[in-house]
């Protein structure tokens, strides 16, 4: 059984474990590649490349496929060249696309040459499509037999190693075009004489190995199937997109998101080199400043009145708060419906009127909440309505903003996790503070 990877990591990090290999060896042992690969990213620099040293060899491999690209890199930088033909000794196509962007030239061409030839065709043929495509992922392991092949010869192709994930097999015409695909349960039942075309699935569509990679990979996962076939503009069978294959995908796309919401890379080492960290970070962190200094500025406009009634200063962040978390609620599930393809011109205004009426409802509960609670705290009536309508003007603006900034960006080809709620936030400061500092300039002065 695995030992708990926090139990393990404070292990190597407080060096219990020691630098001998052996004793690395003997830790990892039971250990495998994905568990592995989240060690090393889990460990300091040092310690990590102390653990990468005591690996063997014929592991490595295995591992660095698992790795993001940061820690990989620093890991590749520190193998001796030497090492790298054992290293590559039993890599395949997959495994070389999947390092492709982590190693240096002269590595890359190591690592193909260790390919067999039919291996060299299928890392060819998949560099013909960008990563964003799902040509470039597709799996090679197939069962494929002609359109006029009978259940005795699929039961046939059966009795050899079937592949991971096959449930299916593909039938395909003379030319390698797709013709359709039987599942392999239904030959068990079927005649042994009866034709396999017969048998074949009603409604199956193939992917295109141009299509997107996360919509079909979505496709995958509702399919019903354990892989989908992939074929090219001409209709030929060119591999498959198998449900592991699919689900790192999509987990590697919403990792993609969640990371992009921050403004940060997804494949950024924990123990990245605190420059390379800072220079990252840095750019949004420009923005946000830009964006800080125009909601000041609005601020400014109202500077009499914050003179002379100091309370709208306390109750100020308040306001943006409110409109900010409420805006935020709204952009999350908008950025997810793009994503998977649920928000259209169709349901957008559908989708606006309900996302107003929550705001609405909210805007109003909240807003006397508010309004109640500044009363109290200083015994002023009319700041207590001013407050109020600030706060149900600006959930309300910040719902509508919710929706609209992340299908704008969407349709302007900017990616909305990255961007938005740095707009949002601007959008939701500036309404909030103009509606309550004018309302507190008109009523309360």
């Amino acid at each position: 059984m695995a030992e708990p990877l926090p139990d393990l990591i404070e292990e190597f990090v407080n060096d219990s474990t020691g630098d001998d290999p052996a004793t690395i060896l003997m830790a990892l042992s039971q250990q495998d590649t994905v568990y592995i690969a989240s060690l090393l990213e889990s460990l300091p620099v040092e310690r990590r490349l102390v653990v990468w040293e005591g690996m063997p060899r014929e592991r490595k491999l295995a591992v660095l496929v698992e790795m993001r690209s940061d820690p990989r890199e620093i890991l590749i930088d520190a193998t001796p060249h030497n090492e790298w033909a054992s290293i590559f000794a039993d890599i395949d196509a997959e495994d070389l696309l999947e390092l492709l962007d982590s190693l240096p030239n002269k590595l890359v061409d190591l690592a193909y040459q260790a390919l067999d030839s039919q291996e060299r065709k299928y890392f060819r043929d998949a560099t013909q499509f960008p990563d964003s495509q799902v040509g470039h992922w597709i799996n090679h392991e197939l069962l494929v037999l002609p359109a006029n092949a009978k259940v005795r010869e699929g039961l046939r192709l059966l009795r050899r190693e079937v592949p991971q994930h096959c449930d299916s097999i593909y039938l395909v015409n003379r030319s390698g075009q797709f013709s359709g695909l039987v599942k392999v349960t239904r030959l068990f039942v079927a005649h042994e004489h009866a034709s396999l075309f017969e048998l074949t699935e009603e409604a199956v569509t193939p992917l295109l190995g141009t299509e997107d990679v996360s919509g079909a990979s979505l496709q995958v996962q509702r399919s019903g199937f354990s892989a989908l076939p992939v074929t090219d503009e001409a209709g030929k069978l060119i591999g498959r997109l198998d449900i592991t294959s699919a689900s790192e995908l999509i987990n590697e796309f919403y990792e993609r998101q969640v990371m992009a919401s921050a403004g940060m890379d997804e494949d950024e080492d924990l123990f990245s080199p605190v420059a390379k960290s800072a220079r990252n970070r840095a750019l949004w962190l420009g923005i946000n400043l830009l964006t800080a200094f125009l909601a000041s500025w609005f601020i400014g406009l109202f500077e009499a009145t914050l003179q002379q009634v100091v309370a709208l200063a306390v109750l100020m962040p308040v306001v943006a708060s409110m409109g900010g978390i409420a805006g935020s609620q709204t952009l999350t599930l908008i950025v997810r419906g793009l994503a998977l393809g649920q928000v259209t011109p169709a349901n957008m205004r559908a989708l606006m009127l309900k996302e107003l009426k929550v705001g609405g409802v909210n805007g109003v509960i909240w807003a006397l909440v508010i309004g109640v609670v500044a009363y109290f705290w200083f015994t002023d009536v009319m700041l207590g309505i001013v407050i109020c309508l600030a706060i149900l003007f600006n959930i309300v603006a910040a719902a509508l903003a919710g929706v609209f900034v992340p299908v704008i960006l969407d349709k302007l080809k900017i990616d909305p996790a990255l961007s938005g709620s740095v707009i949002l936030t601007t959008v939701t400061d500036i309404v909030g503070f103009v509606a309550f500092l004018g309302l507190g300039t008109l009523f309360l002065l």
